[in-house]
């Protein structure tokens, strides 16, 4: 069930509580303030967060996490969809305006962090604070200049863009069960359709997978993450002890929005 309307309300007990999983202004427990708009759903968050215990400093935030993500999936279908595909997994999921004909420099600032999602919805980025982006903002991506940026991407399909993101919730190496043969088959596209359903009908899309260079409509339910081959949006450095070996990315575009979900493979 969806969290109440008031955006605002939501919108700062969502802030309040991401900055403090980065360990950011950390309130003491009387003085988080309740923010009576927000209703019962966001008085019962707050008091759960008044019960983790403040130290040590390192358990607090990493416990911060999980009532964060229940309040992000409970304020809009979207979310949900979104946790439930690429929580897991290691990928990144963030929408971001669109601001310029060229969508290319739509793509660049939502890879670097740089622009709020237009809806206030969640994203998903486990490398959103890695301290390794103080080296590369944009960590782990690399992409290249926005004038570069066409020559790495295909169109794709709406129900082929569908099929690409269920994928991502597979893993890279080792997957024992491939999408294609999990019981939860038409539940992982189901969320999938979610997700890109908000950017509409008319919304276009791209892929790095270089299957699509010469089909819009390839296989990827069939091929699964493995046999995915795609022109790389990833930095070739080692960094924080991890080398990307490769990726594969979905790009929707409306008038209004870009999208950019990804997956990373990395060892």
């Amino acid at each position: 069930m969806p969290l109440p309307a008031d955006r605002t309300a939501l919108d700062l007990t969502d802030a309040l509580l991401e900055a403090l999983w980065d360990g950011r202004d950390l309130p003491q427990g009387p003085d988080v303030p309740v923010v009576e708009e927000g209703g019962e759903p966001v008085r019962r968050v707050l008091d759960r967060l008044r019960r983790i215990p403040r130290e040590p400093a390192d358990d607090f935030v990493r416990h911060v996490g999980t009532p964060l993500m229940e309040f992000r999936g409970r304020r809009c279908p979207w979310n949900a969809a979104a946790l439930r595909l690429f929580e897991d997994p290691y990928a990144f999921a963030a929408t971001g305006p669109r601001r310029h004909e060229d969508r290319a420099y739509d793509v660049h600032a939502v890879m670097c962090r740089s622009v709020p999602d237009p809806r206030g919805w969640t994203h998903v980025d486990g490398d959103r604070f890695n301290g390794v982006r103080r080296a590369l903002p944009s960590y782990p991506f690399d992409p290249p200049a926005p004038s570069e940026t066409p020559g790495r991407l295909h169109p794709l399909e709406t129900e082929e863009a569908v099929a690409a993101l269920a994928v991502m919730a597979e893993e890279w190496q080792g997957e024992t069960a491939p999408v294609r043969s999990r019981p939860n088959r038409d539940a992982l596209p189901a969320d999938a359709r979610t997700l890109l359903e908000r950017y509409g009908p008319a919304a276009r899309y791209r892929t790095d997978a270089t299957a699509a260079a010469t089909d819009p409509a390839p296989d990827f339910l069939a091929a699964g993450l493995q046999g995915t081959r795609t022109h790389g949006f990833l930095t070739s450095e080692g960094l924080d002890g991890l080398y990307f070996f490769e990726d594969l990315g979905v790009i929707a575009v409306s008038d209004d929005e870009v999208g950019v979900f990804w997956s990373f493979g990395a060892c």
